[in-house]
C-alpha cells in the first residue's frame, strides 16, 4: 500500500514539473517574436597581417577613436566587426564575404590598399552594402560602383603634386620610377606622376627609366643599377613601406645621392625603422598634417587620439580612418535608419561634413572633393610637416 500510494505522489509531481516548464499551452509559433536588435554592425575589414599589417593597424587606430567618440546613433550601440584581409586580395573578398553574409553588417571600413579594395568592389556592389574607403586612392576603386565611396585624395592628385614638387622644388627634368609591379596603387600612382611629369617639362621623354619589382622582394640593386644608368635628377618610387625603404637604403649604401621620393603608403614608423638613417631627407606626399588642425573636429581627434597613444605621432591614415567612421555615422542619422541603401543615399548626399581632415563632399563618382595635399619630409628619425600643396 505503501508503494503505491509513494509511486502516485511520484507521478503526480512529474506530472507538474511537466506543465511548469510548458509555460503556456499555445503553441511555440505564436510566442512573442524577439525584440529589435539594439545594435548596428559595421564591418572593418583591412590588412592586420601580412606586408602590409602596419597601414592596416594605423587605419583601425583612428575607426576606434571615432567609435570611442560617437559610439551609439539612433539610440543602438555601433559595433565594429574588424576582420583580416591579410594583406592578399583573395582574402579581402572572403573577409567582406563573411561581413556581408555572415555578420550582417549595415556599412563597411576599408582597405588600406586600393588593390583590396579594388578586389572587393563587386561583392559590395552586389550586395548593395556602402563601403567608404579611408587611404585607397586608385580611381578604380569607385569607379562604376555606387555602393563605394572614399575620404581621401586620388592619385591622380597625388601623382600631379609630387610631380610638380620634383619639377618646381627639385629642379628635375629628368626622373626614373621605381614601382611595386604587383600592386596596384604603386602602378597607378607611378602612372599618374609620369603624365603630369611629362606636362610640366614639355619632354615625351623625361622618363628616362622604369624598373620593377614585386612585393615582398628585398634585393633592389639591379634596379638601381638600370634606373642610374640614364643618369634621372629624381627617381619617384611609390611603393609599399617596407621595400621603398629598402629601395632608398641600397642606393644610399652604393653612395648614390639623387632624391628619392614617394607617396602616402610611405608614412609609416616602419618605413623610418627600416631604412635608418638612409631615409634622411626623403620627401612623401599625405594627406594630414596633426600640427595644422583644419576642423574643429580635427581638435576632437586629437585630443582623444594623443589621450589613447601619448607617445605616437598621428599617421595621416589614422584620420582617414576616423573620417570614414565619421561619414558612415553621419549618414545614419541623417538617414534616420541603419539600412544600407538608407545609408548609401544618405553618404552620396555628403556635403562639407566636418571631418578631421577637414570638410568632406562627395562627388558623383563617389570621392570626396579635395584639392590639397601635404608634403611630409623625414627628419631627425621622425615624419615632419614641409609643406601644403594646393592644386585648382
Amino acid at each position: 500500500m505503501k508503494r503505491f500510494i509513494a509511486m502516485m505522489l511520484c507521478l503526480a509531481m512529474t506530472t507538474m514539473s511537466f506543465a511548469g516548464c510548458g509555460g503556456s499551452s499555445e503553441p511555440a509559433e505564436e510566442a512573442a517574436a524577439p525584440a529589435e536588435s539594439d545594435v548596428i554592425k559595421i564591418g572593418v575589414f583591412e590588412p592586420l597581417t601580412g606586408a602590409n599589417a602596419a597601414g592596416g593597424e594605423l587605419e583601425v587606430e583612428g575607426i576606434k577613436i571615432a567609435n570611442k567618440l560617437y559610439p551609439e546613433v539612433l539610440g543602438k550601440k555601433i559595433e565594429l566587426v574588424v576582420v583580416d584581409n591579410k594583406s592578399d586580395k583573395a582574402e579581402a573578398t572572403t573577409a567582406v564575404a563573411r561581413l556581408i553574409e555572415k555578420e550582417n553588417v549595415s556599412a563597411i571600413i576599408g582597405s588600406w590598399g586600393s588593390g583590396y579594395s579594388i578586389a572587393a568592389g563587386d561583392l559590395v556592389k552586389t550586395n548593395q552594402v556602402p563601403a567608404v574607403g579611408a587611404s585607397c586612392t586608385n580611381p578604380q576603386v569607385t569607379q562604376g560602383n555606387d555602393y563605394y565611396f572614399r575620404v581621401c585624395f586620388l592619385d591622380p592628385f597625388q601623382g600631379t603634386v609630387m610631380a610638380n614638387y620634383a619639377y618646381e622644388k627639385l629642379g628635375a627634368r629628368k626622373a626614373a620610377i621605381i614601382q611595386e609591379v604587383s600592386n596596384d596603387y604603386s602602378v597607378g600612382l607611378a602612372s599618374f606622376f609620369v603624365t603630369a611629369f611629362k606636362e610640366l617639362t614639355g619632354d615625351e621623354n623625361a622618363i628616362v627609366a622604369t624598373a620593377n619589382y614585386n612585393t615582398g622582394d628585398m634585393e633592389f640593386s639591379s634596379q638601381i643599377t638600370t634606373v642610374m644608368a640614364e643618369k634621372p635628377d629624381v627617381i619617384f618610387a611609390p611603393g609599399n613601406f617596407t621595400e621603398s625603404a629598402l629601395i632608398v637604403k641600397a642606393a644610399r649604401q652604393q653612395g648614390i645621392d639623387v632624391p628619392i621620393i614617394g607617396g602616402d603608403t610611405w608614412e609609416t614608423n616602419e618605413f623610418i625603422e627600416v631604412g635608418g638613417a638612409d631615409v634622411e631627407g626623403c620627401v612623401m606626399s599625405t594627406f594630414f598634417d596633426e600640427n595644422s588642425p583644419l576642423t574643429d573636429e580635427t581638435t576632437k581627434f586629437l585630443e582623444a587620439y594623443k589621450a589613447e597613444y601619448p607617445d605616437k605621432n598621428v599617421a595621416a591614415v589614422t584620420a582617414l580612418g576616423y573620417d570614414a567612421y565619421l561619414l558612415i555615422y553621419k549618414a545614419i542619422e541623417a538617414a534616420g535608419s541603419a539600412e544600407p541603401q538608407a545609408i548609401r543615399d544618405a553618404i552620396a548626399q555628403t556635403t562639407d561634413m566636418a571631418g578631421s581632415t577637414g570638410l568632406i563632399s562627395i562627388n558623383a563618382e563617389g570621392d570626396a572633393d579635395k584639392n590639397s595635399a601635404v608634403i611630409k619630409i623625414v627628419k631627425d628619425g621622425k615624419f615632419e610637416y614641409y609643406d601644403t600643396v594646393v592644386l585648382g
